[in-house]
């Protein structure tokens, strides 16, 4: 397994490692509950330097980014980022992904698990563009997130940019112990928070990860994982590649109809979608709270499990958890629509039993 900058100060905390998307990752520190709850209420920090960046450069950058992502990238500015995803020609999702307008270049941030994949099919697109450069740059890339409502101030005592001054989905550069970063306010829980990327090559980064640390003591920082990303991110319905969508999945199905602007012209997958738009999908995604919470403990849907409804199957949990916030048992899946009003009642079977959930809009909580 590859390791992140970070990797010493996870085994050195003691840490549960785990191999995800070929890196050596941290699923916990003291507890996938407590790790949430700090997020939710103080600040945590999270390594996902396993993410995969790629840069676009050449003089049809913009009109490439474009031609590649669902969203439009024209209105983007140098500071600006944006949720979009990639498609192939029959509307099926490579991935989702974010893109930053970095002036003269853009940075697309892939999940890590598809880097591979998403790299090779970029390459693939841009072959028939003059004059665009495709980089990865993933290996020499440092990414540490710092989230939750503690996050802006804990930060600030560690760099000059007004931080407070970053709007959501925007970014600026600056400096953290005298490295040059990105300072990114996006975020993956639901929470205030940034994301600090930067050219880890040469640089004590074990240092830059426990200054960090340091500069949040007051108010009971802590390293997070991605058990509690996992929590966090489900709680507010975001959705995670490879559970929630796939392939097989168009942008419709997964409620990222937002995000697809087939008026903005040609892009990859465009025509396929216009007909999704058209005919409608039978199939959509949607929440599940426990109706009887008595229950929570005891019925945690996971993925795959059925959906039924009268003794017929009518969907698939794609995430489930037990929410360390509500204290019940929360899904993600797929319904047949003529089910999916919110409110309806519909059973998912957990270990051989049929539990009632309430068809539920998210996010579970509101922020």
């Amino acid at each position: 397994m590859k390791k992140t900058p970070f990797y010493e100060n996870h085994v050195r905390s003691g840490a549960k490692m785990v191999d995800f998307g070929g890196y050596a990752m941290p699923v916990q520190y003291t507890g996938i509950i407590d790790e949430h709850n700090r997020v939710r209420n103080s600040v945590g920090v999270f390594d996902v330097s396993h993410m995969g960046e790629i840069e676009v450069s050449g003089e049809r950058a913009k009109d490439f980014v474009q031609y590649l992502t669902l969203n439009d990238v024209t209105k983007l500015y140098e500071g600006r980022a944006q949720y979009t995803a990639m498609t192939y020609e029959n509307g099926g999702l490579i991935d989702d992904l974010l893109v930053y307008h970095l002036g003269d270049k853009y940075m697309l941030v892939v999940n890590a698990a598809n880097k591979e994949k998403d790299l090779q099919w970029i390459q693939k697109q841009a072959a028939s563009f003059d004059d665009v450069a495709i980089h990865d740059i993933s290996e020499r890339t440092a990414l540490i997130a710092v989230q939750g409502p503690k996050s802006i101030s804990v930060l600030q005592t560690l760099t000059d940019t007004d931080l407070s001054d970053i709007k959501f989905y925007h970014f600026r550069k600056g400096t953290i112990l005298g490295t040059d970063m990105i300072l990114s306010r996006t975020g993956y829980t639901g929470e205030p928070g940034f994301e600090l990327y930067y050219d880890a090559a040469g640089r004590d980064n074990n240092a830059i990860w426990n200054a960090v640390l340091e500069a949040g003591r007051s108010e009971q920082i802590g390293p997070a994982g991605l058990g509690a990303r996992d929590t966090l991110r489900l709680e507010m319905g975001m959705l995670l590649y490879g559970n929630d969508m796939n392939e097989e999945t168009n942008p419709y199905e997964a409620g990222l109809g937002w995000i697809t602007k087939p008026d903005k012209g040609d892009f990859i997958g465009r025509t396929a979608l216009l007909a999704v738009k058209e005919k409608g999908t039978t199939h959509t995604l949607a929440g599940f709270k426990i109706v009887d919470e008595t229950m929570a403990r005891r019925a945690i849907p996971r993925h795959g499990f059925q959906i039924v409804r009268d003794g017929k199957e009518i969907g698939k949990v794609t995430s489930g958890t037990l929410s360390p916030t509500l204290q019940t048992s929360i899904a993600l899946g797929y319904l047949e629509r003529e089910y999916a009003k919110e409110g309806n009642e519909v059973h998912i079977v957990v270990r051989g039993k049929e539990v009632a959930f309430a068809v539920t809009k998210p996010p579970f909580i509101r922020r």
